[in-house]
């Protein structure tokens, strides 16, 4: 039973997949459009809001569906923190950005089969919306703010690339509590991506060492191993063909034509 509910499970996350991914798409509209445009009407902010909560509904859905389809709930809910956080704390506005990461899933999902091509599909898409969905969570916690020095876009998303590549200019630094929050998120995910474009690369420079030793490798040596092989397969066939300790008949001598005895007569 629990085998078959665990395949269930899977079906509903491959059919929940795209719908899914429209949902954050649209969740991406209603979170940017109000803090890029602060000149909205009320009725259209009021619109983007309660998108933003139908997306949420639509995650807790899924969320629940997969909980209840789980073979074992506990570790489902274990394995699953951040899905958890996405529908448990809605209310916390940088949390609420954790809804990308099904974004990120689709493209890993859909990268290439190799897995240098998954890392450096998920990787870009990764710094992507990292860098894009972090300047607007910046710009929407400073704007406003005493002494803030991010005032538009264009300023949060220098700052949020600076501060991803852990350059760290210092030109521009965030003054509130919600803004420094968000400078630790980006510098923790600057150096785990960093560190997974370094690994990346590295796996790429051994596969390549590796192959051209296999090319250098000279061909008489192939044919000597499968020379080799074939004689040990004869070998066997030959021993096969004798019964268990049967050893090997020698040759017969043939009787002389006459049928007489040959002992010395006198």
């Amino acid at each position: 039973m629990g085998v078959a509910d665990d395949a269930r499970r899977r079906r509903w996350e491959e059919r929940a997949e795209w719908p899914l991914t429209g949902a954050a798409l649209v969740f991406i509209a209603a979170y940017a459009v109000p803090i890029l445009d602060t000149a909205l009407s009320p009725t259209l902010a009021s619109a983007l809001t309660a998108a933003g909560w139908v997306v949420w509904g639509v995650f807790l859905v899924d969320y629940v569906v997969r909980l209840t389809l789980a073979e074992r709930r506990w570790r489902f809910v274990r394995t699953h923190l951040l899905d958890l956080a996405v529908v448990a704390l809605p209310l916390l506005r940088p949390l609420r950005l954790l809804r990308l990461v099904t974004l990120l899933v689709v493209l890993n999902r859909h990268a290439a089969s190799s897995l240098r091509g998954r890392v450096a599909v998920y990787i870009a898409g990764a710094s992507v919306l990292v860098v894009a969905v972090a300047a607007l969570a910046a710009l929407d916690a400073e704007r406003g703010a005493p002494g803030a020095q991010i005032e538009g876009y264009a300023d949060a998303l220098w700052w949020s690339v600076v501060t991803v590549s852990t350059v760290g200019y210092g030109d521009i630094t965030p003054v509130t509590d919600e803004g420094r929050a968000i400078a630790v998120g980006l510098m923790i995910t600057g150096v785990a991506l960093l560190g997974s474009v370094t690994a990346s690369l590295a796996s790429w420079l051994v596969d390549k060492v590796r192959q051209e030793e296999d090319e250098e490798e000279p061909p008489a040596t192939r044919a000597d191993v499968a020379a080799l092989a074939a004689q040990v397969a004869a070998l066997r066939a030959e021993l096969a063909g004798r019964g268990p300790g049967q050893a090997a008949v020698p040759a017969r001598t043939e009787a002389p034509e006459d049928g007489g005895d040959r002992r010395g007569s006198s």
